[in-house]
């Protein structure tokens, strides 16, 4: 047999060497059984009896006719360029023969060349200057042809080694434009044959996502919107629908509406169900892509036909894509909502009142305004932008830091037919009547009139327009204001007797108390209101998002769905109810908190602990007052419930307490010693996360508090039998300490140590002896105390420890001294020739880790010493 290995035993050379087996593994060496772990790939290079260079002997092996020789050489690619890659001239003849390898007729061969091409890439990527163009002269090529290759696996094969280049950013642009993309075209033509098409429909979903917008808009978005609409293979279609959000992100809003829209709504309303559920999963991808008007009057009733749609398949997608869908809605103006890049939904901190900016915003106008008449259409509002930008220069250029804070005005144009029949009969003759006599004296509203008299009429009819939004408590700010605004421009007004006495005017300011009307912020109003018997009493309607999804949303809590759609829809209902409230805004709290209730005691454990974990973010969108009156009470009840519904609360303790008012924080200072107490006991990640949350803590309460109530826990924590969990309870004992010490509580520090002295130097067992060696040095390293101090109450316990007759101890003593005392300590001070003694004592010490601690040089990087504890 004409094999490598053959001639290499007969020339008598080793096939064997020492640090081959590490990166044999990745060649798969495993297929061949383990007498070959220590085959060195290349080994066949090697001088033999033929006489032939090592060009030469690649050149035998990688044409042989031994199909197994031909495999080998293919899998060693890499190891073969390594060892030519000095030479120009040589490189480039095995780049020759790689591409005349290409072209062999065994499938397996093909599948093991294509497999190696992405490592070539990148080992050729950094070690030569000319990557590009040998990468694209050689490899490219390859890649191409074998998208069309007649064997499944080697178009598998090289369909992935394309996503990798394409992921490390190794074929250019016009490699992907004039060779990689005709060939998708061609594979999806109407002729193609059917495996190609689907795999290369496939294949052109996945590469859009990594290729710029102008090579998506101009090569693929017409073939892939003429594939949607592929009436013979349902398998394209699902593919498409699949990946719609992608192409929409990617092409941006303007060719999402003008050539996208129709091919999904056609997709929505497909025969095969399966590609009705694709479009529901995607739903909030191709939302996020469109304008607030499309998403309002176009996709939301689309959306409401797939929830009602026949498939039950169909419904439970839909029903779980909800949330996320009506999250699209939020006005990132109002909300502070935004979508990262990534597609996660994110919030930024707003720090100032928004209705202040809206009430701005409207006085600018007014003052500044002609003689038109006024109406919404003319007021500066801001439509809500695309959640997520297309286009990140183009949005820096234009962004305002005016328009961003303010609020938006309110829309009503969607309202209108509510309006009309919730108006009274008393208010609709009312406007008969000033009409009719707005008829009869024309002269009021004469265009001659002064700018003050035109002034004070616009502000009258914006009074009039934000009158039914009187329930809004921003609104209500603004109509203070507004309101003040009118009368100063009354009194500018020498001819004007002042408005007609109109109810709906002024909404009796005079019963809002004055600090209300004076104060800056407007998130008190909104809670006040939130908390009024009228609050309690209001229906769940709103008009931030189309009254129907917020109906079917609140319906995910009926057992009936459960029942209908899906067993675990109230999960997918608590999990996006935080996003859901966040688009709302807290003055909607009302509509959400029966169903937030309903969640709050599901039989489903599953449900519970979802809210649990989110608790603290719905915390932050509701304020205090709604927190401390509607989440509170939930978040007690789930401090007593299982384990697995506790850790939600737990690891998110910090979060939540520090939104609370200081005296309703403090009652749960009684509680926390409850989570100390699990299930099962072999929980200790429990215990771990509590210790965590507890450092957090102590800066919310007052070192008498963290005295009284925090030792005992953090001295129980440190004897647990889990290392881990003391290793953390030690770090929570220092903070302790340093939070006795920064406040001045001397006394109380002093007896804090004198408890960790006896509990822990003195312990019988050698574990706390360490401990507290590991303690001593943590407490000079965070300076929690003067150092003066430390040597008249800690040292000389620690020095002690010195002598014990258990080496791990002693090792954390000699480390403790020499890597943080006696740097810290200043020379010449009172403990300075004790310590040096027990250093120098330390650095004789039988035990060899000992003495290497000892004598250590505290500038050098030191080996963790975690797992002696």
């Amino acid at each position: 047999m004409d094999s490598p290995y053959n001639c290499i035993l007969l020339a008598g050379l080793s096939l064997y060497f020492e640090d081959g087996h590490d990166d044999l593994d990745d060649f798969g060496f495993d297929d061949y059984g383990s007498e070959c772990d220590g085959i060195r790939i290349t080994a066949f290079l090697d001088a033999g009896q033929d006489n032939l260079t090592p060009l030469g002997r690649l050149e035998k092996y990688a044409f042989s006719e031994n199909v197994f020789n031909r495999q080998i050489v293919a899998r060693g690619l890499l190891d073969v360029l390594r060892e030519f890659s000095d030479n120009e001239n040589d490189f480039i003849s095995v780049m020759e023969t790689v591409a005349r390898m290409s072209e062999d007729g065994e499938p397996t061969v093909r599948a093991e060349l294509m497999e190696q091409v992405p490592n070539i890439a990148m080992f050729l990527h950094e070690s030569r200057p000319n990557f590009p163009a040998a990468f694209s002269r050689y490899l490219v090529p390859i890649v191409v042809r074998y998208l069309t290759d007649p064997n499944n696996q080697v178009r598998k094969t090289s369909q992935a080694a394309l996503l990798v280049l394409l992921e490390q950013g190794l074929i250019s642009k016009a490699d992907m434009e004039t060779k990689v993309c005709p060939v998708l075209l061609d594979l999806t033509e109407p002729s193609s044959d059917d495996d190609y098409k689907i795999e290369a429909v496939s294949m052109m979903c996945k590469v859009v996502t990594m290729l710029s917008k102008d090579t998506v808009e101009h090569l693929l978005l017409p073939r892939f919107c003429d594939l949607c609409s592929d009436a013979r293979l349902f398998q394209v279609r699902k593919v498409c629908a699949a990946n719609f959000g992608e192409f929409c992100s990617i092409v941006g809003q303007e060719a999402t509406e003008k050539l996208l829209m129709p091919k999904f709504f056609d997709l929505c309303s497909d025969s095969l169900w399966g590609i009705r559920k694709a479009c529901a999963e995607c739903f909030m991808m191709v939302s996020n892509s469109t304008s607030p008007e499309v998403r309002r009057a176009k996709l939301s009733p689309l959306f409401i036909s797939l929830i009602s749609d026949q498939s039950r398949w169909v419904r439970q997608a839909a029903f779980q894509s909800l949330g996320r869908f009506i999250s699209t809605f939020a006005n990132p103006c109002s909300t502070g909502l935004h979508f990262r890049g990534d597609e996660r939904l994110m919030t930024r901190n707003i720090g100032y009142p928004f209705s202040l900016y809206s009430v701005l915003d409207i006085w600018i106008y007014l003052t500044s305004a002609t003689q038109e008449e006024p109406s919404l259409t003319h007021l500066p509002t801001r439509t809500a932008a695309p959640l997520r930008p297309q286009n990140t220069e183009q949005t820096d250029e234009n962004f305002n830091s005016f328009n961003y804070w303010r609020s938006p005005l309110p829309d009503i144009s969607g309202e209108l037919e509510m309006l009309n029949s919730e108006e009274s009969e008393e208010v609709m003759e009312q406007k008969e009547t000033k009409e009719e006599e707005e008829e009869e004296e024309p002269d009021f509203h004469d265009s001659k009139s002064s700018p003050a008299k035109a002034t004070s009429d616009q502000i009258q009819k914006v009074l009039d327009c934000l009158q039914p939004h009187i329930d809004d408590p921003d609104v209500q700010a603004q109509v203070q204001v507004l309101s003040a605004a009118l009368k100063a421009a009354q009194l500018d007004s020498p001819d004007d007797d002042g408005p007609e006495d109109d109810g709906l005017t002024e909404p009796e300011p005079e019963e809002q108390p004055e600090d209300a009307i004076e104060s800056p912020s407007v998130e008190s109003n909104s809670e006040d209101s939130a908390h009024s018997p009228m609050f309690e009493d209001k229906p769940k309607i709103q008009n931030v998002i189309p009254q129907q999804l917020l109906d079917q949303y609140l319906s995910m809590t009926d057992p009936a769905r459960a029942q209908t759609v899906d067993t675990e829809i109230a999960k997918h209902c608590a999990f996006s109810l935080p996003g859901v409230a966040l688009t709302l805004g807290r003055q909607n709290w009302h509509c959400l908190k029966d169903t937030y209730e309903t969640l709050a005691t599901d039989v489903q454990w599953k449900v519970r602990r979802t809210l649990a974990f989110s608790i603290h973010e719905l915390a932050v969108i509701l304020g205090d007052q709604l927190t401390a009156a509607d989440l509170v009470p939930i978040f007690n009840g789930f401090l007593k419930d299982l384990d697995e519904v506790r850790i939600g609360v737990l690891k998110h303790l910090y979060d939540f307490l520090k939104l609370l008012h200081a005296d309703k924080r403090r009652e749960y200072l009684y509680q926390l010693q409850e989570f100390m107490v699990t299930d099962n006991s072999r929980n200790w990640r429990f215990r771990y996360e509590l210790a965590e949350q507890l450092i957090l803590i102590i800066e919310l309460y007052s070192h008498y508090d963290v005295y009284d109530y925090l030792r005992q826990i953090a001295l129980t924590l440190c004897s647990d039998k889990v290392s881990e969990v003391r290793w953390i309870s030690y770090k929570l004992v220092v903070e302790i300490l340093q939070k006795l010490y920064a406040c001045g509580a001397d006394d109380l520090g002093l007896n804090f140590i004198n408890e960790l002295t006896v509990r822990f130097c003195h312990c019988p067992k050698w574990v706390g002896r360490q401990a507290f060696a590991f303690i001593c040095q943590a407490i000079v390293e965070e300076d929690c105390m003067p150092m003066e101090q430390f040597g008249q109450h800690l040292l000389p316990s620690l020095l002690s420890l010195s002598s014990d007759p258990v080496a791990n101890v002693r090792v954390l003593v000699a480390k403790a001294l020499r890597q943080s005392v006696m740097e810290k300590g200043e020379p010449g001070c009172a403990f300075s020739d004790e310590l040096e003694e027990t250093v120098m004592a330390l650095q004789s010490d039988k035990d060899r880790d000992v003495r290497f601690f000892a004598s250590l040089d505290p500038n050098k990087s030191l080996m963790d010493t975690a797992p002696l504890i």
